[in-house]
């Protein structure tokens, strides 16, 4: 798939345009970047990699508890807003770029809706990486930080996906088309209620949606914004893929986290709770 993407990378090294070779891609200036057998290519900005993104055992969660259909409700509702932000784009080709996209859930599921599209997966895991190259034949998997420098041409793509990620307004505003559209999915402060109680999960501050929001409108108009909130109920296990898969698997211990579960009747009724965002690139940057 890196070969159909490839021109919509650029080498994060000198910022000029790569081409693809036999198992890498390079640029003008003979900066070379293997690509690993997996499929996917790092482009990590210079000193190289800072961020290690997401470990094997949060990405075997994830995997899991995405596959069981659970956040289906969530993916629903980012397909729907993005193909009526695109409005008539949506008949003709483009990209789009999914940051932090872990397992490339999300984005398989809206290219299923953007016949001709293609993606591009960013994230900073390995075995992330592995996972999102197979996600969907038309999804190119490229390791980098997306807090720094993205490796991705300028005004190249139509689309920007940040579910539960960190988000560089001026990088991400930098890659969009003029009038580009960004999709931010974050948590609310009752998002995996009763689980977000549990000794050592990080929490969502009350007006989280409103600082994500502040922090963009220097290079965002918002379009539309959304609460989206229901129930999923799930065994012990899925429950702790839940917390295992997310940023609080840093902070809590999993025989910690199994021993409280055990304490809980199954099965558990654990909310969801999150803002989904929809912003146009500013004209004015």
């Amino acid at each position: 798939m890196l070969d159909t993407v490839v021109h919509l990378l650029r080498c994060p090294v000198c910022h000029g345009p790569l081409c693809g070779g036999e198992g890498v891609l390079y640029c003008g200036l003979g900066h070379s970047h293997d690509v690993a057998r997996q499929g996917y290519v790092s482009l990590f900005a210079p000193p190289g990699r800072v961020h290690t993104g997401d470990s094997a055992r949060m990405i075997a969660a994830r995997e899991r508890f995405l596959g069981s259909g659970f956040y289906d409700p969530i993916a629903e509702a980012v397909v729907s807003e993005a193909l009526g932000a695109l409005g008539l784009r949506r008949g003709r080709e483009g990209c789009v770029v999914d940051l932090g996209a872990g397992t490339g859930y999300y984005l398989a599921r809206l290219l299923e809706a953007l016949p001709g599209w293609r993606g591009l997966a960013l994230d900073a895991s390995a075995a992330a990486l592995r996972r999102a190259a197979r996600a969907n034949p038309r999804i190119g998997a490229v390791g980098c930080d997306v807090w720094r420098e993205l490796p991705v041409a300028d005004g190249a793509v139509a689309l920007v996906l940040d579910i539960f990620a960190p988000r560089n307004a001026a990088e991400i505003s930098r890659i969009l088309e003029p009038d580009g559209v960004l999709i931010v999915v974050t948590a609310r402060k009752d998002h995996l209620r009763p689980l977000s109680s549990l000794p050592g999960m990080l929490s969502v501050e009350e007006d989280r949606p409103d600082q994500i929001e502040a922090s963009l409108s220097k290079s965002f108009d918002p379009l539309r914004r959304r609460s989206l909130d229901f129930y999923i109920h799930t065994g012990r296990e899925s429950a702790l893929d839940a917390v295992m898969m997310g940023p609080s698997a840093r902070h809590v211990e999993e025989e910690e986290v199994r021993r409280h579960l055990g304490s809980m009747p199954e099965p558990l009724k654990v909310e969801v709770s999150v803002e989904i965002m929809t912003l146009r690139r500013a004209e004015a940057l």
